[in-house]
């Protein structure tokens, strides 16, 4: 897609953005002209779509083969009581068109999976990982790997969060830091543990800027950066990771050349 001319509703509706010196005019319509794939509409894209779509993203791919439960609206923002028990795609494609008429929306409503993730993946600039289990994680990651396209990884338990940005064959990748899915039970989920309601907005958030500041070319990404929270005392770190030269994903010696569905943990 070829950026075009803002229009004057469009010059209003992105003042904000087009009066900052890093974006401008020319940024504002290069975010128009750009595709993110959001896979998982939960907690964390709930509210990444939210902010991409206020930005003037112009294509969103909301990939989530779930439906709306009632446990989900203590932190995902994006449904509504009304929604419940109806497909997550449905429910934000609506929320999201309410926010923004600009927002082109293709919507899957099925799960990742080895089989379709990767046709789905290259269709687009930026994929934010919002999935909640670890099999989806490495899918993610691998997809994005094997089609050379950035993501944003992220994960959120009980008062932590933890994110960071992966450029294909430049950074480090979500395999070079967690070589391998955990043993089952080895990691409880949220539903067992638990999930401070805010945490997500705060990560998913995040994520939405790490879109946006990789669109526009502006900004220091968090690549070869793992960025965690803890909510309780506000602390956030940056712990630095590397390249692993013996990663089975994006080493040289790498044995891992297709996508393959990982067991559920």
């Amino acid at each position: 897609m070829n950026p075009m001319p803002l229009t004057q509703s469009q010059i209003e509706r992105y003042h904000r953005h087009t009066v900052l010196e890093q974006i401008g005019a020319a940024g504002q319509e290069k975010l128009l002209a750009s595709k993110v794939l959001i896979v998982g509409l939960g907690g964390l894209g709930s509210p990444a779509a939210l902010y991409l779509a206020g930005a003037g993203v112009g294509t969103l791919g909301l990939l989530d083969g779930d439906c709306v439960d009632i446990s989900n609206l203590q932190r995902q923002i994006i449904h509504h009581t009304s929604d419940v028990g109806r497909p997550k795609t449905t429910s934000a494609q609506e929320e999201i068109r309410a926010i923004n008429p600009d927002v082109t929306i293709q919507t899957y409503e099925e799960w990742a999976r080895a089989d379709n993730l990767r046709s789905i993946v290259s269709e687009y600039d930026f994929v934010i990982d919002c999935v909640d289990n670890f099999a989806g994680k490495f899918l993610i990651n691998d997809a994005c790997y094997l089609e050379r396209t950035p993501l944003s990884h992220a994960g959120i338990l009980q008062f932590d969060g933890q994110m960071m940005t992966i450029l294909p064959g430049q950074s480090a990748c979500y395999r070079c830091v967690f070589s391998a899915p955990p043993a089952p039970g080895a990691v409880p989920t949220g539903r067992d543990a638990g999930v401070f309601g805010v945490l997500p907005g705060v990560i998913g958030s995040l994520q939405a800027t790490e879109a946006i500041k990789y669109l526009l070319g502006i900004g220091e990404l968090l690549t070869d950066t793992l960025l965690t929270y803890h909510a309780l005392t506000m602390h956030f770190r940056r712990v630095p990771i590397a390249r692993n030269p013996k990663c089975r994903l994006c080493s040289a010696g790498a044995d891992i050349t297709e996508l393959r569905d990982e067991p559920p943990v």
